[in-house]
């Protein structure tokens, strides 16, 4: 029998716990302002030990399948830390994770852990949007001396901004599920109807207009 597919099943979990709600008719409102008719929060996965054991899973078999010889696991706060942790545990790896800036008191630390200079990486990160807070974690890293293989994330919306993004700091990205999947799975599991499929599909390509 053959196994489901690994991004599509993901995307049905999402829905299933409410991690990722769908609203086109009556938007969310984004921090950054933007208008949007989907709101994501993957650590509510975090609450339900067999979808958070399959992501752990997912995780490990798409590093092992695309990344040799990883020293360290970094997490981005908030967010990658307690998948971070998770992966680094499973793999037997040293963990450590990345402020958004400086600690404003003590050592001041931005890299919470130990890294040592010359050390190869990987960046764990629970969504994707811009990619503009996740790469900053990239560049404290690069900064320190690592060498940063890429970053694995549970979701990205595919956003062509961010796409751009990792290209120019030349990380690659890989993700469990994408935005593509979820809305394919929500019109077929009844999330959504095909009258929301062209609004969804405008946003995604234009987010910072939509709704304005």
């Amino acid at each position: 029998m053959k196994s489901p597919n690994i991004a599509e099943t993901i995307a049905s979990h999402l829905l299933e716990i409410k991690a990722v709600k769908l609203s086109p008719h009556i938007p969310f409102t984004w921090a950054s302002g933007w208008k949007s008719p989907i709101y994501c929060d993957n650590r509510k996965t975090l609450s339900y030990p067999k979808i958070r054991d399959f992501i752990k899973d997912a995780f490990i078999r798409s590093i092992t399948s695309n990344v040799k010889d990883v020293e360290v696991v970094a997490g981005v706060a908030t967010a990658g830390i307690p998948q971070g942790i998770l992966i680094a545990q499973a793999l037997n790896l040293p963990f450590v994770y990345v402020r958004s800036s400086n600690k404003s008191h003590g050592l001041e630390n931005k890299i919470e852990g130990v890294v040592e200079k010359g050390q190869s990486a990987i960046v764990i990160e629970d969504l994707i949007s811009t990619g503009g807070s996740s790469l900053a974690t990239v560049d404290a890293l690069r900064e320190a001396g690592c060498q940063v293989k890429a970053m694995f994330a549970i979701f990205t919306y595919g956003f062509p901004v961010a796409e751009e993004n990792f290209k120019q700091k030349q990380c690659p990205l890989l993700t469990l599920s994408n935005y593509n999947i979820l809305i394919e799975k929500a019109l077929k599991e009844g999330y959504i109807n095909n009258s929301h499929l062209a609004s969804l599909q405008e946003w995604r390509m234009s987010p910072e207009k939509w709704g304005v």
